[in-house]
């Protein structure tokens, strides 16, 4: 277990927050620090006890899983959304890899992959609202497509990042 007490300046051992994380998401960057452990688990814990009900033959268990961790989808990519987009404003600002990617031997900079990375699971969230009218402020930019520009991937990131504040506040009380 980690000693380590999250803090604005420092959310996660040894992480220093960029003035772009502590100008968009200030105060949450406690709770950011707090989230990346359980992102990173919670799939692999997730995962791994869905394939031992079915290795089982526990047919009830596994409906009851596959049931529990749809319902916990929005919140999922809430939070890896918000992950994604705080690590990627910590590694600076960058482009955007093309939409579809299509994979080349040339490495990929960590900034543009992290941003890339953030703004499609945003926009997975922004997809999952507009099917299930589960957004709870309102203004879901439009889902993204093939070529879309650098600013609609920033929107997405955007609502994302707006969503998950929103939650936070309503949570705490303020």
């Amino acid at each position: 277990m980690s000693r380590h007490r999250p803090s604005p300046d420092e959310p996660w051992p040894g992480w220093t927050p960029s003035r772009a994380v502590h100008a968009v998401y200030g105060e949450h960057l406690v709770r950011i620090g707090q989230l990346i452990p359980a992102v990173l688990c919670m799939h692999v814990m997730d995962r791994q006890g869905l394939a031992a009900a079915h290795t089982a033959g526990r047919r009830d268990l596994v409906d009851s899983q596959v049931a529990s961790v749809a319902m916990e989808c929005r919140d999922d990519l809430l939070e890896s959304a918000v992950v994604l987009e705080a690590l990627a404003l910590y590694h600076g600002h960058g482009s955007y890899l093309p939409r579809p990617y299509q994979e080349t031997s040339a490495p990929v900079p960590t900034d543009v992959e992290l941003r890339t990375d953030a703004s499609d699971v945003a926009d997975e969230l922004v997809h999952h609202d507009h099917q299930h009218g589960t957004s709870t402020t309102g203004n879901i930019p439009a889902g993204l497509k093939a070529d879309c520009a650098d600013g609609q991937r920033d929107a997405v990131r955007s609502y994302a990042r707006r969503e998950w504040i929103t939650r936070q506040e309503r949570w705490s009380g303020t």
